[in-house]
């Protein structure tokens, strides 16, 4: 505390009091009624603290408090009254005084009025560090708040033009396929936009997203499947069917799950059903403990044994690139021999940093 102002009409106690606070080095500005003191306060603004009477002519201690708490950045108020007082002193503390000292004209108060000054100083000093430290948390969060707001805009319109990008070329790769004349060609064009289209989902999911950072693989996986099904020629793919629980990953292995997903399917409409058509079923479980089982199977002939005849033509592509997305996952991919068709099932990470469990 270096400079205070104190407000009382009786000029023998306001002599006796800048006396007392001079000898510990603070100035005391002094005058006689509560107008005179908001004059002061509103031409200086260097006081770190006010004492105000309770009585005065003229404006009263508690209208002149009420009207210094009005100001802005204004200093701690602490009250003086006489011993009689202490009701009125009670009152001023609930109009928003710091503290209140009962004066004598012996000016003996002087000290107890010097610590009650200075624990005022002290205390504002804490309460408006502690507003501004809050004050600075808030805007910092806003701050936050809105790049994070811009980011995921950003992330939304990158995610929207890729996937119109990917829409191209899977339409691109389509026209190519349809006026291709060699049905191998025709083929594998076809293949490659079932895995362009793969990837061109999960860009559609983010950008229509709140949450760029995660896919809804159930979701996800309904529209790749409906793109697959249009895709397909003659209807082939009528009665593929999913079921799925509610799967969120992130954008890098939901990719991963679709591609997986699109081989699997297109290698059993490819092989399942060498006279006809057949039921495909895709599902996803959680297993818990933050993995996930994804099952392709069909009802067809099955995968023959190596040391029978195969009347299969395959590059072995679709196996790699399963492979592949697999690692991607830190997968674990078996083929399930009991059941009567081709079941495949890919256990995998639902996230990035989650530990492999022992098989």
């Amino acid at each position: 505390m270096r400079k205070a102002l104190y407000i009382d009409d009786d000029a023998g106690l306001r002599a006796l009091v800048q006396r007392g606070f001079r000898r510990d080095g603070i100035e005391v500005v002094h005058v006689a009624d509560g107008e005179s003191g908001l004059k002061a306060l509103e031409n200086d603004d260097s006081f770190d603290v006010v004492a105000v009477d309770l009585y005065m002519p003229g404006l009263s201690g508690l209208e002149t408090l009420e009207r210094i708490n009005q100001m802005p950045n204004h200093p701690p108020v602490v009250v003086v009254t006489g011993a009689q007082d202490s009701r009125m002193a009670v009152t001023a503390l609930k109009a928003g005084a710091f503290d209140y000292v009962i004066k004598d004209v012996q000016g003996e108060f002087i000290y107890l009025l010097k610590a009650a000054l200075q624990a005022a100083v002290d205390a504002m000093r804490t309460h408006r560090a502690k507003e501004a430290a809050e004050a600075e948390v808030r805007e910092a969060r806003d701050r936050f708040e809105a790049l994070a707001a811009e980011r995921a805009m950003l992330m939304r319109e990158v995610n929207h033009r890729v996937g119109n990008s990917l829409q191209l070329i899977a339409s691109l790769l389509t026209l190519q396929a349809n006026s291709a004349r060699d049905p191998e060609v025709s083929k594998a064009l076809a293949s490659a936009t079932g895995r362009v289209l793969a990837v061109a989902q999960v860009h559609r999911r983010l950008y229509t997203s709140d949450d760029v950072q995660s896919v809804s693989v159930d979701q996800y996986l309904t529209a790749l499947v409906e793109d697959l099904r249009r895709s397909s020629e003659s209807n082939a793919l009528a009665q593929l069917t999913l079921k799925t629980d509610p799967v969120n990953v992130d954008p890098d292995r939901a990719v991963a799950v679709g591609v997986i997903v699109n081989e699997l399917v297109m290698n059993a409409l490819k092989y399942a059903y060498p006279t006809g058509k057949g039921a495909i079923r895709v599902a996803i479980r959680d297993t818990g403990n933050n993995r996930a089982v994804l099952s392709v199977e069909d009802d067809g002939v099955g995968i023959a044994p190596q040391s029978e005849p195969s009347d299969r033509k395959s590059t072995g592509l679709g196996q790699r690139i399963v492979k592949a997305m697999g690692e991607k996952l830190n997968a674990h991919i078996e083929t399930d021999p009991s059941h009567a068709g081709t079941r495949v099932l890919v256990s995998f990470d639902m996230r990035k940093d989650a530990p492999r469990p022992a098989l």
